[in-house]
């Protein structure tokens, strides 16, 4: 019987050492975890910190280049990729992009109306994208004041609020372009395709013909088609154009850009930064604003 208990003793002793060490481990596991999970915020703070410093660089970079010259082409300093700039436990990558090499689609409306002009503009860049035209009166139709639609594929709240979830169109102008994925026809495919030639500016802008692809040129100079457009592209490349009269000069004949539609200096430019610090990362946008020989505003900013 003694012996019998005695072994009882032994099991039982043995089961709480069992659960004793379960129990440290789980509690190391736990501590571990907490540990780590506090080592990746610091980290993911400290990211987010460089990155607003990173925003500070564009800003920079674009003050010095607006000191050296009024004219914006692909070949100054702020149009270079940045390589990989070490930071502390990590590394900062960036870049610069000219917003007004793009076609601005808030220029479709000026004052609340739309301005047909710019919109036979961006019906000539759709097409050239091969992208349904009448996409132009349903984007005109969400930037505009009133709620008429368009006689011809115009959508406005009768239409979205039709949908499931129903929301009402926005009769203002795009802040980012992102908010395409609202409109009606933009989708997936759509907004990919349109992404690189497209900007979101909250004042009309001309197009910087320095850095617009010739998919944007052709699309905002009447009678030049893509190939007309191209060969500009690579004249460009060779040399950039000094002012608005040197490129008007190479344009063919029956070829006409309208006032005021092309420049060859900016204002708009998009900092897009990247920064890794330990096994945190952090993305984010910021719009920048030249207005005057100071550092740029800061329009917007978002993490991505």
């Amino acid at each position: 019987m003694r012996t019998r208990q005695r072994g009882v003793a032994i099991v039982f002793a043995m089961g709480v050492v069992a659960l004793a060490a379960m129990a440290a481990a789980s509690i190391m596991v736990s501590q571990s975890t907490w540990s780590r999970q506090v080592e990746l915020t610091t980290d993911h703070i400290q990211a987010r910190a460089v990155l607003l410093a990173g925003a500070d660089w564009a800003r920079a970079v674009l003050a010095d280049d607006r000191r050296l010259s009024n004219v914006d082409h692909l070949g100054e300093p702020w149009a270079l990729r940045l390589p990989p700039m070490p930071v502390e436990n990590g590394e900062l990558v960036g870049q610069i992009e000219d917003q007004q090499g793009a076609f601005n689609l808030n220029n479709l409306v000026i004052g609340g109306k739309i301005n047909l002009a710019q919109l036979a503009h961006f019906h000539n860049l759709l097409t050239t994208l091969g992208l349904p035209g009448e996409l132009a009166e349903a984007l005109a139709d969400w930037i505009d004041a009133d709620n008429l639609p368009q006689p011809q594929d115009g959508a406005e709240d009768e239409y979205y609020l039709s949908l499931d979830p129903p929301y009402l169109s926005a009769n203002r102008p795009l802040i980012d372009v992102a908010e395409l994925a609202l409109v009606s026809g933009f989708n997936d495919n759509v907004r990919a395709r349109l992404r690189p030639y497209v900007s979101a500016l909250p004042r009309y802008t001309a197009v910087n013909v320095n850095t617009a692809p010739a998919e944007v040129i052709a699309a905002v100079v009447d009678g030049l088609d893509l190939g007309g457009a191209q060969l500009l592209v690579a004249q460009r490349n060779r040399t950039y154009f000094r002012s608005s009269d040197d490129f008007l000069k190479l344009l063919p004949r029956g070829a006409e850009a309208g006032a005021g539609g092309i420049g060859v200096s900016s204002d708009y430019f998009m900092a897009t930064l990247r920064v890794t610090i330990g096994g945190a990362q952090a993305r984010g946008k910021a719009l920048l604003v030249r207005a005057g020989s100071g550092w740029p505003d800061i329009v917007w900013r978002k993490y991505l």
